[in-house]
């Protein structure tokens, strides 16, 4: 599948759009991913909910690898480490790489970077291949 194929699929993930997920660079196995920070983001304490960090770094890890092996793919577990928080009206930034490849597993490891360019996420996942014809 083209790159601009699998672009498209991701920008216009319905899930994406509702968070705000806007792909600010989309190349092979180099994706860079951005929310701008609103009140729908917060959760009680007015800081950026954690599954709005989890959902971005697990999207931004699923588009780099997709690039990489151009077939879909599933998350089978992630997990993720929160530094600090982000705030209404901020900007988190997230990129991915790809850690090691098998034939059907893949780990990857994610990073948020606040404006500043501080990382206030890591996380890491297994994603697994979904051998589909071609």
């Amino acid at each position: 599948m083209p790159l601009e194929n699998i672009t498209n699929i991701f920008e216009n993930s319905p899930y994406n759009k509702h968070l705000g997920i806007k792909f600010e660079k989309f190349e092979e196995d180099s994706i860079v991913c951005s929310i701008k920070i609103t009140t729908s983001h917060l959760n009680v304490n007015k800081a950026v909910h954690g599954g709005v960090f989890f959902s971005i770094l697990d999207s931004v890890m699923g588009a780099t690898i997709r690039t990489v092996v151009n077939q879909p793919i599933v998350t089978v577990n992630m997990s993720i480490n929160y530094f600090a928080p982000l705030m209404n009206g901020e900007e988190m930034m997230a990129t991915a790489k790809i850690l090691q490849q098998g034939n059907s597993i893949v780990t990857a490891e994610g990073l948020v970077n606040d404006s500043k360019g501080s990382v206030v996420a890591k996380s890491i996942g297994t994603f697994k291949i979904m051998q589909m014809n071609r």
